[in-house]
């Protein structure tokens, strides 16, 4: 499936990013509802964009997973896996609900002074995409990211259109967004 996503890249993005607005009236309002127990589960993460990601940062980005799962105190962990060269790199944390559906903030529980950090699931169908939003402010700059999930390995051009319109709207620039190269990518079987 890697090289079909690669494709669709390929042949979408340079008409999305000569400056049309894919969708008009994008992006939308924030969620007004949002379940956790729908969201949990594997998600690819296939695309990112930040105000610290360049276009060159494509070539250091493996493809990688976000696992989300509900705790018992109601909190949800997140546990990302990525293959870096022959090794398998492996982080996660905690979310913590806010009063907003879909936002959360970041136990940096291990982390004593960590800048504070809110993601917010922007958008959601829990059974094919994601759109996150993540801001964090250090006390040089402010960083924000925004996520393209996927429960599959492939992006459909309405939600590539969707992705890029939240990045505008977030005053980021074309030149933010960094898509995992997935030619001849696998996983390779027991690594992570």
């Amino acid at each position: 499936m890697g090289p079909w996503l690669a494709l669709c890249v390929l042949l979408y993005l340079p008409r999305a990013l000569q400056g049309q607005n894919p969708t008009p009236g994008w992006p939308p309002a924030p969620l007004q509802s949002f379940e956790d127990s729908k969201f949990q589960g594997e998600w690819f993460v296939l695309g990112l964009a930040g105000n610290t990601h360049t276009v060159a940062d494509r070539s250091l980005l493996s493809p990688f997973t976000a696992k989300f799962t509900v705790t018992k105190n109601n909190h949800v962990e997140v546990a990302y896996a990525m293959i870096r060269g022959q090794r398998c790199v492996t982080w996660s944390y905690e979310l913590i609900s806010q009063s907003q559906p879909g936002t959360f903030s970041v136990a940096h529980s291990g982390e004593p002074g960590a800048d504070p950090e809110e993601i917010q699931v922007y958008d959601t169908d829990y059974a094919s995409f994601a759109l996150l939003l993540s801001r964090k402010q250090s006390d040089l700059q402010r960083i924000l990211r925004v996520s393209l999930l996927c429960r599959i390995w492939a992006i459909q051009t309405q939600l590539l259109d969707k992705f890029i319109c939240l990045v505008r709207a977030q005053g980021l620039s074309d030149d933010n967004i960094v898509f995992p190269d997935l030619t001849d990518w696998s996983v390779p079987p027991g690594k992570c």
